[in-house]
């Protein structure tokens, strides 16, 4: 996810302008997800991954991101925490409607390797307030945007992290790579 140096994960009227992107973190993304096979999206985002990368290899200026991306999505199950949304709308997709607690412990348990949360931030704070993530994988943009939409929204305990890896990118951003400290 990436947020702003004072913790925001998008500006007050949910801009994203201000993050930095290169094709250095584009291949550091691609091989860090690679390890992954379940994308979870709030709706939102959902849609808007889901309104560009199915069909974004098929343009003629598609990139090598552009192609890469797309395939990985055709492939990866996804998961979708919504109320409106119904999963036989979309090709290899789960809707969590309810019983999210139950629902992600069941996916956690599950056969397959890691569980990979994109943006939405309305489900990360979701997640945040039930202690169901184990890790944060954050870019930080060397930006301070003074007001938005916070990464970390009523959080109800103090949660201790451990440091796992650190990447420093050209453009200035940094990834940090945090996972739950045992307790």
């Amino acid at each position: 996810m990436h947020i702003s140096l004072d913790g925001f994960v998008a500006g007050p009227n949910g801009e994203m302008d201000w993050i930095n992107v290169n094709s250095e973190m584009f291949e550091h993304v691609e091989n860090r997800i690679g390890k992954g096979d379940t994308a979870l999206y709030g709706r939102k985002t959902f849609e808007m991954m889901e309104g560009y990368w199915p069909t974004a290899a098929d343009q003629p200026n598609a990139t090598n991101h552009d192609r890469v991306h797309s395939k990985w999505y055709s492939q990866i199950k996804k998961v979708v925490l919504s109320k409106t949304l119904s999963e036989a709308d979309f090709r290899n997709t789960q809707v969590i409607k309810d019983n999210l607690v139950e629902q992600i412990q069941e996916l956690k348990q599950g056969n397959g390797n890691e569980i990979l949360l994109f943006g939405s931030p309305t489900a990360t704070h979701a997640l945040i307030q039930h202690n169901l993530i184990d890790g944060y994988w954050l870019f930080v943009n060397p930006v301070v945007l003074g007001e938005g939409i916070p990464l970390f929204k009523d959080v109800q305990e103090k949660t201790k992290l451990n440091l796992v890896a650190t990447t420093q990118f050209a453009c200035g951003v940094t990834e940090l790579s945090y996972e739950l400290a045992a307790k």
